[in-house]
């Protein structure tokens, strides 16, 4: 099962015809894109098959087809992220990658993790429990706005890394600030001084070019059903074979101590966990086709073009301020800027969807009002436009503008 291509591939498709093929409400303005991913409508038709394929024999599916398929989509995907097939499993999300690592690592008390303050609220919320569970020490590295130096950046962080370190984890691209940041250097030093990398690179595929084996993080996860476009519950979980003996599944099922033994334990105890649709997973080389069909690497330029133009409007806006420097390396398909001090998140969220059908994310960070923009193909100028005006309009009408 595949995706279907359009007329003309080869062509990036423009917006108003990549539109036509997701099934978001066209009377929105949907600019939130990074929060849970849309599902183009070929892919969705893809996964709804694998879904009534398992239905149609849930017998021969789950106890005959499921290792061959499972191999099948994983090959696919290690194929685009860069790995060998049985270094990766399935995941639902990346928090679930996180959390594989995180309770696997055997923490206790002493050790510390290091990290940042730019985290995904998930993930925060797992090694603050664990860490506190366990006596585990907690540090996150701040790294003031707007972030300026991508040496400041691995310096200030790396400052914070000690003889007691156990984890370094940190986010390809952030999810509150919608920061990339420099990881390369980080894993590098890392590896040299003996800690242990985990990588959130939740927002990575299908937004950034990504070779996890390159990269050399001992663990990195990242989801499919954001920028790949995958449907919604596939992510993935990468480990490198020399720390794969490190893990231990979340749920301990036939996969331990299997009957039949696959050609890697890491995908024997992690992969099979019991009945559950694993739909999503096998319809991920759909994804992948549909992307590589609709020249997406022009798309994503043309994202990243609208991302830019969106950040600059806004931060035009009285009271509103940058994340990051205007270098482009900060940003990809995303951004993010500071609302005015004194802002309504809730009430601004309400009002630009309520009063202007414009879905777009505003939330508190370490005290900061902040909205974040995310740009994908089915998007226009239009649209981002329309999000700075809305912005504009709603901030005056909430006094703050």
């Amino acid at each position: 099962m595949t995706g279907e291509a359009p007329p003309g591939v080869g062509t990036a498709p423009d917006a108003r015809a990549l539109a036509a093929e997701f099934l978001l409400d066209p009377e929105v303005v949907f600019l939130n894109h990074g929060s849970f991913g849309a599902c183009p409508r070929p892919v969705f038709e893809v996964y709804q098959a694998w879904q009534r394929e398992l239905e149609r024999q849930p017998v021969s599916f789950l106890q005959r087809e499921f290792p061959g398929l499972m191999a099948q989509a994983r090959s696919r995907l290690a194929g685009y992220v860069g790995a060998a097939a049985d270094d990766l499993v399935y995941v639902p999300n990346a928090t679930t990658g996180v959390n594989v690592v995180a309770r696997s690592l055997g923490l206790g008390p002493g050790d510390e993790v290091v990290t940042t303050d730019h985290e995904y609220g998930a993930c925060d919320r797992t090694w603050r429990f664990l860490c506190a569970k366990r006596g585990a020490a907690y540090r996150r590295v701040a790294l003031p706005l707007p972030v300026t130096s991508a040496d400041e950046v691995v310096e200030r962080v790396w400052s914070a890394v000690g003889p007691r370190t156990r984890v370094l984890f940190i986010s390809q691209i952030t999810s509150p600030t919608a920061l990339t940041l420099p990881v390369a250097p980080l894993v590098a030093r890392a590896r040299e001084a003996g800690v242990l990398t985990l990588v959130d690179g939740a927002h990575v595929p299908g937004q950034l070019p990504l070779d996890v084996e390159a990269l050399g993080a001992d663990f990195y996860t990242g989801n499919c059903h954001k920028w790949l476009c995958a449907p919604k519950g596939a992510g993935f979980l990468h480990a490198r074979r020399e720390v794969q003996g490190l893990l231990e599944p979340l749920v301990v099922s036939w996969g331990w101590e299997p009957e039949v033994p696959g050609p890697s334990r890491f995908v024997d105890e992690q992969e099979w966990t019991g009945t559950r649709d694993v739909a999503a997973y096998l319809s991920v080389p759909a994804a992948i086709d549909y992307e590589a069909a609709r020249a997406w690497p022009e798309v994503q330029a043309r994202c990243r073009a609208l991302a830019r133009r969106a950040r600059a409007g806004l931060v035009a806006l009285p009271g509103i301020g940058p994340v990051a420097s205007d270098d482009e390396s900060w940003t990809a398909q995303m951004a993010a800027v500071v609302l005015p001090a004194g802002t309504d998140v809730e009430a601004l969220k309400a009002r630009l969807y309520d009063d202007h059908r414009v879905e777009v994310p505003t939330l508190m960070w370490e005290g900061r009002p902040m909205l974040r923009v995310s740009v994908q193909g089915y998007n226009s100028y239009e649209d981002v436009d329309a999000l700075v005006g809305a912005v504009e309009a709603c901030l005056v009408g909430l006094g703050v503008g």
